[in-house]
């Protein structure tokens, strides 16, 4: 396994640590797809991509209707989204992404965690060197798939070769370049894979050394921000426990 799924198997578990908190942000998700391609999903394949995340994580068909219906609605708050970067206590880089309706109560509760655990909120893209931008699709595997003819196929929208393979789920998970996002979709589903997950995250280019007590404070202070139902993920450029922490 490679050093992105590495680094997304530790996080996993903060990033969609409470299932009122993970309906809730896919609901803001859904409310962006809808907005920006429409509520039919047929038509719509940042929307598919939502749909087929929010199965994984065992959210309800109801919640997924209702969440389209909403965002069709007059009152419907507008969505953008938004990235907070910074240094944490220790020198470990925090990256914040959120979907926000009100960008000016955003900063100020994100701010408010920095200055809380001694950190410091920089500007926007002052951490972009630490941390790569990629596109992640997760889908069933095939029986039978031949991995390597499809990574060829995926090489001219820059997926990478390196892909993580869940045995227990029976799911793929590839890397590609944010700008392909759609190409990369549509491909895979024409080639008939189902329920086609499609989401962004943001991997680390070095990982720094903790000790465990640095490590316990830099936890309290993701808990704290994922708090915020504003806040949709925190990357750290933390190294991920070892199983004797644990």
């Amino acid at each position: 396994m490679g050093r992105a799924f590495e680094y997304r198997k530790a996080t996993k578990l903060k990033r969609w640590g409470h299932m009122a908190k993970t309906f809730t942000r896919l609901g803001k998700q859904i409310a962006i797809a809808v907005k920006a391609g429409g509520p039919e999903p047929e038509n719509n394949p940042t929307l598919r991509g939502v749909i087929a995340t929010c199965k994984r994580e065992n959210m309800p068909k109801d919640n997924i209707e209702r969440a389209i219906k909403n965002a069709m609605g007059k009152d419907t708050s507008d969505y953008k989204g938004m990235t907070y970067e910074g240094y944490g206590p220790h020198g470990v880089a925090v990256f914040v992404d959120t979907l926000t309706d009100n960008t000016t109560r955003t900063v100020a509760d994100v701010r408010s965690v920095f200055n809380k655990f001694g950190g410091n909120l920089g500007t926007t893209g002052s951490l972009a060197f630490l941390f790569e931008h990629k596109c992640v699709f997760t889908f069933k595997k095939k029986e039978g798939m031949d991995m390597e003819e499809l990574i060829l196929d995926l090489i001219d929208y820059n997926v990478e070769d390196e892909f993580d393979e869940d045995e227990e789920e029976g799911t793929i998970t590839i890397y590609g370049d944010p700008k392909s996002y759609a190409a990369i979709q549509k491909h895979l589903e024409e080639c008939g894979f189902e329920e086609v997950g499609g989401d962004f995250t943001y991997i680390p280019n070095d990982l720094k050394d903790v000790t465990p007590e640095q490590r316990e404070t830099l936890d309290k202070m993701v808990e704290r921000l994922e708090e915020f139902d504003d806040v949709q993920t925190v990357y750290t450029n933390m190294k991920p426990a070892s199983e004797e922490e644990e």
